[in-house]
């Protein structure tokens, strides 16, 4: 499996690079990376400032369309991919679980996504993607239609349950984004384990 970082969002609301905030020390970035190093392969980078990513040891490319919105950064990262099962993420979720990643990955095995669902919110860039949707969000996009959550209606789907997720995860910290500045205090002060930056 390989994993895919999507950083190419236009941080408005946070008024700066986020993947480039530090915690505990490290710039939130290399958070991610360690977490998807331990249990993917290889690792794509999806960014619009790839001289900014060159000396983390990735492959780091740009949107292969000219649309903004994750969905584009999902297609790009997966038509680069050399492996059929990629687990995609986004650069401002630092506290992700390895053994959380670990059981979607296990779960995935002939469907075309996997992701954790806690009532009625899935969590679409914690997720797994195999390579066959390729055509299915090239269409959409086509269409104009760049909501990652509808690719997931005319799929297959593995819905990890609140019940699975607590094994590994039972704060839920790994679907913990940081969009804006208060958001960025709360990681800085609470026990989300980055007290010290």
């Amino acid at each position: 499996m390989m994993g895919i970082i999507l950083s190419g969002g236009e941080n408005r609301r946070m008024g700066t690079d986020k993947a480039f905030l530090e915690l505990s020390g490290r710039p939130m970035i290399e958070h991610v990376l360690d977490v998807l190093r331990s249990v993917c392969r290889r690792i794509i980078i999806v960014t619009n400032s790839p001289d900014r990513y060159a000396a983390y040891g990735a492959t780091v490319i740009k949107d292969v369309l000219d649309l903004r919105g994750p969905l584009t950064g999902i297609y790009s990262g997966l038509g680069r991919s050399e492996d059929e099962y990629n687990f995609v993420t986004a650069c401002d979720m630092p506290f992700l679980n390895a053994g959380l990643i670990t059981y979607l990955a296990e779960q995935a095995s002939g469907y075309d996504v996997t992701l954790p669902k806690i009532g009625e919110f899935a969590e679409p860039l914690h997720a797994v993607y195999h390579r066959r949707l390729l055509p299915v969000i090239e269409a959409r996009l086509q269409e104009g239609r760049r909501e990652i959550r509808g690719i997931l209606e005319n799929v297959k789907v593995r819905y990890i349950t609140r019940d699975e997720i607590t094994r590994f995860d039972p704060e839920q910290r790994s679907f913990k984004n940081i969009n804006t500045r208060r958001e960025y205090e709360e990681a800085l002060c609470s026990d989300w384990g980055c007290r010290n930056s």
